[in-house]
């Protein structure tokens, strides 16, 4: 087993790991759009989504996964009316992958966070 860390100060302080590589499986934890060199959160719901998408192509690369190898999508956002904003980046990010995908309407852990992304990814 082979855990990935981002650095975030959030995965210290919570304890998790960015990512978990088990075998030919890639378990990638929930990443919100916040850009982690500046700490900073965009304010619009499309760029969270872009900014968190950046942050788990980077873990699977990391891993050793590509993108394609996603099998499963879990999207948890605050409000339904994000979905049409988001929807354009969310299409162009999986549109390779094509994977099993449940969406989500949730409080998240910070206000100004607006959607948090989580994958899985396997390769043969």
């Amino acid at each position: 087993m082979h855990r990935i860390s981002t650095g975030s100060p959030f995965e210290v302080a919570l304890g998790y790991s960015r990512a978990v590589v088990k075998g030919p499986w890639c378990f990638v934890s929930g990443t919100t759009g916040y850009d982690y060199a500046a700490m900073e959160m965009p304010e619009s719901a499309a760029d969270q989504a872009r900014n968190a998408f950046a942050t788990i192509f980077a873990t699977l690369g990391q891993a050793g996964f590509a993108p394609d190898d996603i099998v499963r999508v879990q999207y948890t956002i605050t409000d339904a009316a994000l979905v049409d904003e988001i929807t354009p980046v969310l299409g162009e990010a999986m549109k390779d992958a094509l994977p099993a995908a449940t969406m989500v309407v949730a409080g998240l852990i910070r206000p100004e966070m607006k959607i948090e992304i989580e994958v899985t990814a396997f390769r043969e």
